[in-house]
Order: C-alpha cells, then sequence, then structure tokens
C-alpha cells in the first residue's frame, strides 16, 4: 500500500468532512437533529481517520468536540449561538491540525497546541467540569472470558505482511478503544514459528477482543478499512443486539428485498461481510449455495436471524427494484488542466488539416476532415464537461462569512441561496472566491442598516443577502443583492466632482454614477471599519473580474437595496468563436453573443442604423483599433449582446463559425484595450478574440455623449 496516497486521501477526506461539519453547524438551528447528527458522523469519522495513522493530536482534541456532541445528541446539552460559534472554532482548528498534517509539522507545532488550549478548555465547560473520558485500558483475559454476554466479540487474524505494508495491528485496537470499552484481549500466539525460522518482519498475532460499545456493527467493521486486505474479521454481536436484529426483520414494511441487503439494513452483516460471501457465491465451487448459508458458515450472523430474514422475504409480494449505482473517480486536476491543453492543440492542427483539405478539394480528404472536425468538437465538449462544477460549493462557503460578520458588526443577517446547480469551469469557480466574498461583505457592512433603522423603515429587522446565479447568452451571471439601504447617487456624485473624476454639470446615468465606486481609492463610507471604509477592495474587484474576461454592473434604488451583477464566461479554455475580417486582420467575437448579421450601408455621418424600427448603435472596428486600408464596398454589421446592453460591430467581411482556443495576450500586451486573448488560426496565423463587455461600454458611453 502506498502510504503517501493513503495519507493525501485521508486529508482530500477530511477537507470535505470538514466542509460538511461547518454547513451543517450553520443551519443546525433550522435543521435540528438531522444537522446535529452530520455535525457528529464528520467529527467521528475524522477522528477514526486519524486514529489509524497514529495521529495523536487530532484524535485526542476532535475526542473532546465529539464528546460534546454526544452530550447534544442526548439533549443534555442545547445548541445556541455561542455552541455554535465555539464549534465552528473547533473545526477551523481541526483543519489547521490537517493542514499541519500534510506539511508534515504537526507532531513539532507547539503553536498548535497552545491555539486548541482555550477551545479545549470552553468545550470541558459544557461536560460538567468533567475531563473527557479517559481510554480505557484493556485486560488480559482467556479466550472463553471474551465471549460473555453483554458485549461485542471480535476475532482478529493479521496477515504476515501486515507490518511490511506499514500498519501497525495495535493502532486498530487502540482506535477500536476510542470507540467503546475494551473489556478484555486474548493474544493468540498459535502461529509462531520456531526460533529460527522467525522473520521480525512478519506478523503472527491474532487476537480475541471483548468490546463494549453503543455503537453499530458497521461501525466497528470501518475501523479496519486500511488494513482490510492484510486480516481476517469475524465480529459477532451481544445478545442484546440479536434482539434488536429480530425486531427490526419484525417490524419493517413488507417490501421485498435482496436477502443481503436487508440484512446489511438492519445492521447484522456489513457490506464488507456481504460483498466477500457474494463473490464466494459466484465462484464455481460454491454454485447454487444459499447466501444465507455462505453467510452463517462463514460466522458473519447467526442462523435465527437469516431465519427471520427469509420468513420477511416470504411474505412481500414483489421484488424492489435495486438502486442505481452511483460511480465516481477523483481525477487530479492537473491532468484534466493537461488534457484540455492537448484538446486545444487538437483543435488548431484539425484547423490547418481542414485548411488544406478545403484548398487541394480532394473529396476523400474533404470527408475526412468533416468527420474528424466533428469527433474533435464532441471530445471537446466531454473534456470541458469534466472541469465544470456547480457553483453551490461556493456559495455554500458565504454561509461562515455572514454568520461570522453579522456577529462581528452586531447585525442580524440571513444568507438566501439560489441556483446552486449553475455550472461553471473550475479555474472561473477557484478565482471567482474572493471578489464574491468582498462584495458579500461589503453588503453586510455597509449596505445592510442597523436593526433600529430598518424597523423605523418599515422593514423587518433581520436583514438579507442574497446571491443568484443563472445561465444566460453562453456567459454564467451572479447577483449579489442586499435589501439594505441601498446606494446614495448624490453623495456619490458629490464625491466623484470632489476628487476630479466627474467635470461639474456634466450630465450621468444611474449606471455610469454607480460604476464610479469602482474607481480606485472610492469610498463614501463616513468612518471606517474593520471591514471597509478605506476604498480599497471595489477596484480590486473589478480588475479581478475583468481579468477573467467578465463584466460587473451595479444597480440600486435607495432605501430598498442594491444588487451588484457579475457575468463571467462559462470557460476560460475554448469557444466557438466567429471570425470576421477588417482588412488583413482576424478577430474573433464568441459566439454565443452574436444574434445576427445585416448589411451595413454607410450613407449618413452617424453612428447608428435602424433595425427593424429600433436604433441599434455601431462601432466601426476599422477605426477603434486604428487599421489602415480603405474599408470595401460592401460591409457587414454583426449584431452583438452582451447582458442588456447591445450594438453593432462593422466588419469587411464574415468568415463563419470556428472553434477557438483561447490563448493569454502576455504582459506586453495587458493594457491593450477591447481584447480578451488571442487564438492561432490553422494556418498559422493569429486573430485577436474581442473583449465584448469593454467594447459595448464605450459604444454605449459614446452613444450617450453624443445624445448629451
Amino acid at each position: 500500500m502506498n502510504m503517501d496516497q493513503v495519507m493525501q486521501t485521508f486529508i482530500a477526506e477530511s477537507r470535505e468532512l470538514l466542509e460538511q461539519m461547518e454547513n451543517a453547524l450553520l443551519v443546525v438551528a433550522h435543521d435540528g437533529p438531522d444537522a446535529v447528527n452530520a455535525i457528529f458522523r464528520a467529527a467521528h469519522t475524522i477522528k477514526g481517520s486519524a486514529g489509524m495513522f497514529g495521529l495523536d493530536a487530532v484524535v485526542d482534541f476532535t475526542h473532546v468536540a465529539e464528546s460534546v456532541l454526544d452530550k447534544v445528541r442526548d439533549g443534555a446539552v442545547a445548541v445556541d449561538d455561542a455552541l455554535v460559534a465555539l464549534l465552528l472554532g473547533c473545526c477551523d482548528h481541526i483543519g489547521h491540525l490537517v493542514d499541519a498534517v500534510e506539511a508534515g509539522t504537526l507532531d513539532g507545532d507547539e503553536t498548535l497546541a497552545v491555539a486548541g488550549a482555550p477551545l479545549v478548555a470552553a468545550l470541558q465547560c459544557y461536560l460538567d467540569g468533567e475531563a473527557a473520558p479517559a481510554r480505557a485500558a484493556p485486560t488480559a483475559m482467556t479466550v472463553a472470558d471474551v465471549g460473555s454476554a453483554g458485549q461485542w466479540h471480535i476475532s482478529l487474524r493479521f496477515g504476515s505482511d501486515v507490518l511490511r505494508n506499514g500498519m501497525d495491528p495495535l493502532s486498530f485496537i487502540r482506535y477500536l478503544g476510542q470507540m467503546g470499552t475494551i473489556t478484555g484481549i486474548a493474544t493468540l500466539a498459535d502461529a509462531l514459528p520456531a526460533a529460527d525460522e522467525f522473520d521480525p518482519e512478519s506478523c503472527y498475532l491474532g487476537f480475541e477482543i471483548g468490546f463494549q460499545s453503543s455503537v453499530d456493527k458497521a461501525a466497528i467493521d470501518g475501523v479496519f478499512d486500511f488494513v482490510r486486505d492484510d486480516c481476517q474479521i469475524r465480529i459477532l454481536p451481544p445478545e442484546n443486539r440479536i434482539t434488536e436484529y429480530l425486531a427490526w426483520l419484525d417490524e419493517v414494511p413488507d417490501e421485498r428485498e435482496r436477502l443481503g441487503e436487508m440484512l446489511v439494513r438492519c445492521g447484522s452483516v456489513t457490506a464488507h461481510e456481504l460483498e466477500q460471501a457474494l463473490a464466494v457465491q459466484a465462484a464455481g465451487g460454491a454454485a447454487g449455495v444459499p447466501l444465507g448459508e455462505i453467510l452463517v458458515g462463514q460466522g458473519a450472523v447467526l442462523p435465527t436471524v437469516v431465519e427471520a430474514a427469509l420468513a420477511k422475504q416470504r411474505q412481500a409480494p414483489e421484488p424492489k427494484a435495486a438502486p442505481a449505482e452511483n460511480r465516481s473517480i477523483r481525477v487530479d486536476a492537473d491532468k484534466l488542466d493537461r488534457l484540455i491543453n492537448l484538446v486545444g492543440e487538437l483543435i488548431i492542427a484539425g484547423a490547418g488539416a481542414n485548411l488544406i483539405a478545403r484548398r487541394t478539394q480532394i473529396p476523400e480528404l474533404l470527408e475526412c476532415t468533416s468527420t474528424l472536425s466533428g469527433l474533435v468538437e464532441e471530445v471537446r465538449d466531454s473534456a470541458l464537461q469534466l472541469r465544470m462544477v456547480k457553483i453551490g460549493a461556493t456559495f455554500n462557503r458565504f454561509q461562515r462569512v455572514v454568520h461570522d460578520v453579522s456577529r462581528e458588526i452586531g447585525k442580524d443577517i440571513r444568507l438566501q441561496v439560489s441556483g446552486e446547480d449553475a455550472e461553471l469551469d473550475k479555474t472561473v469557480v477557484e478565482k471567482i472566491g474572493d471578489p464574491l466574498t468582498h462584495l458579500v461583505r461589503n453588503a453586510m457592512d455597509h449596505g445592510i442598516e442597523p436593526a433600529d433603522v430598518r424597523l423605523a423603515r418599515g422593514k423587518p429587522a433581520q436583514g438579507t443577502v442574497a446571491l443568484n446565479a443563472y445561465h444566460d447568452s453562453g456567459s454564467i451571471v451572479i447577483e449579489v443583492s442586499d435589501d439594505g439601504g441601498g446606494l446614495k447617487r448624490e453623495r456619490i456624485l458629490a464625491k466623484a466632482i470632489e476628487r476630479g473624476l466627474v467635470e461639474p454639470g456634466r450630465v450621468l446615468s444611474d449606471k455610469e454614477i454607480f460604476g464610479l465606486i469602482f474607481e480606485p481609492g472610492f469610498s463614501t463610507a463616513e468612518q471606517v471599519t474593520n471591514l471597509s471604509g478605506r476604498g480599497v477592495g471595489m477596484d480590486v474587484v473589478k480588475r479581478n473580474i475583468v481579468a477573467l474576461r467578465g463584466s460587473v454592473e451595479i444597480a440600486s434604488t435607495e432605501g430598498q437595496g442594491t444588487t451588484v451583477t457579475v457575468r463571467l464566461p462559462l470557460t476560460l479554455a475554448i469557444i466557438n468563436g466567429f471570425q470576421v475580417g477588417v482588412g488583413k486582420s482576424v478577430f474573433v467575437i464568441p459566439m454565443d453573443m452574436v444574434e445576427e448579421c445585416v448589411e451595413f450601408r454607410d450613407d449618413q455621418e452617424r453612428d447608428f442604423i435602424d433595425l427593424r424600427g429600433q436604433p441599434l448603435p455601431f462601432v466601426r472596428l476599422r477605426e477603434r483599433f486604428e487599421l489602415s486600408g480603405a474599408p470595401v464596398r460592401r460591409q457587414s454589421i454583426v449584431v452583438v449582446r452582451h447582458g442588456s446592453r447591445k450594438a453593432g460591430l462593422v466588419v469587411d467581411s464574415l468568415l463563419g463559425e470556428f472553434q477557438t482556443v483561447i490563448k493569454p495576450l502576455g504582459k506586453v500586451f495587458a493594457g491593450a484595450r477591447f481584447l480578451s486573448g488571442s487564438s492561432i488560426l490553422g494556418n498559422g496565423d493569429v486573430a485577436l478574440i474581442l473583449d465584448m463587455a469593454a467594447l459595448l461600454t464605450g459604444v454605449e458611453s459614446e452613444s450617450h455623449a453624443a445624445a448629451a
């Protein structure tokens, strides 16, 4: 077994469990027992996995938190805001411990122990000042003593290679002691060879263990997951558990199930034991042997339980459909990135092959390249789909942000989330987290009023910050809104005039005025807080969003609230592009933004046309990019839409739709306006991808200026 790989799996799964634990803590007041059970399961699983690796610091701290959660489950401790805040702090500390495990500094980091001490002390207060239950020391006993009534009987036979595979048999027994009380252990040494045949790297011992605990058989079986292939395990339940199994089988509704599924559901057989029995049944030597006989023969279950399950099975009229299997695998993100890069190069190579085929006009070659293009397009879509993730995971992170910030600033604020199923590229998700965090914190600090002010204005005392996501024209739109006091239009305008950003007397639309808050250092806050008011942040938000080929807009109504709309591309790698020509230059427009193409007649000196009774502003790309040469006699207008903006682009020629691999422009062209990237054509030339958000904003501004 590759221990480094197993450890990485533990680290990844621990972080997922911590995220689940945090989400459950934030909704525990509404979900009640279900959320408490989810929190307990997450903490218990992390503790168990850490115990298998001998990570005592993680085990000891998590054990105290788990003890408090156990009291919460039993109703001995009530859940309030103070306990939720404490457990969230514990969740963070466990995360720091896991980070130390990954860095290899867990044992030597004294600062972690110092940071965890106040949390442990606070947890002990909920345990009535008593120390956490001590781990019970096992006592020596005989095999006959182990099988007494009222306790589990666990029979372990470790394989000879268990030590060579990096596993310590005693570590599993020690962890078992954290789930209950080991009443005794009988060590079996009957497999020990003669002294001259003894191999110090081999394991020859077995154990018969008496164990008292309230956990079920599946939990006990789960202790030995990491050593499953190097040992033989038999778990016999106490007499009272057998009574519970029989009672469950008697009370379960008359629904026809497979025997194995029924035994697993009642807890008398583990999923692993069922899997082993089915494997034996499928083998040639055991063909035709009933599953119940195999399970009894393996010692996994008592005959009385099997007989009760069979009797219940015969009472049911029809079989129950088996649930669909949910299969998934973990794939390293770097491998996906490598795949996308290779697909991009394949598209470029395919474009070159198509160009050669059109030049030669060989029918067989044209047919082959056409088939190849279709397959490449399917491969592209499938590869991009692998990197698409739901934005709900990102939205859920803000439950914690809203919880912590609302406590910090003394406001009662809730987070409302919708559109969690909207998907976008994982690279966009990774880079949008920080801008969204700033927008949410800003809405809470500046947008939501204090409770007394809200009540005086006829609003509920509790403020609301909402996150919403949806797809629109090949983009994903994320809205961050609040029901607070809204932006003060006149104050923003006065501040902009004071700073020289706007000339006095100039007429601006609401959108242009609200857009001024994205200027560097711009702030109308009357006082500086820990969260905002220094004028640093909103300009960074816009810069980060623009770097993702996105745009951001603000709409606000004073006294009612503010909505910030962020529009982002679904992917940063490959798009369907519409190519246009201006002189010898080729430009690419994202196909999802193209609405139609119309003939352009330049018969008047004006910057708009009449499109079916509606004025449509346009921009000449030749003039915008200062390209040399005279325009051709018959030009075209490509009508494009980006969000609520709509305009036309005057071009010389329409080249059609092509798959476009997006390449960055590089640092030399970082300041180039109206461009978001480049692409390599089939003939090796470079085509420039238009930044539609910036281009249409410029068209809109010029149109308003002309109107004024």
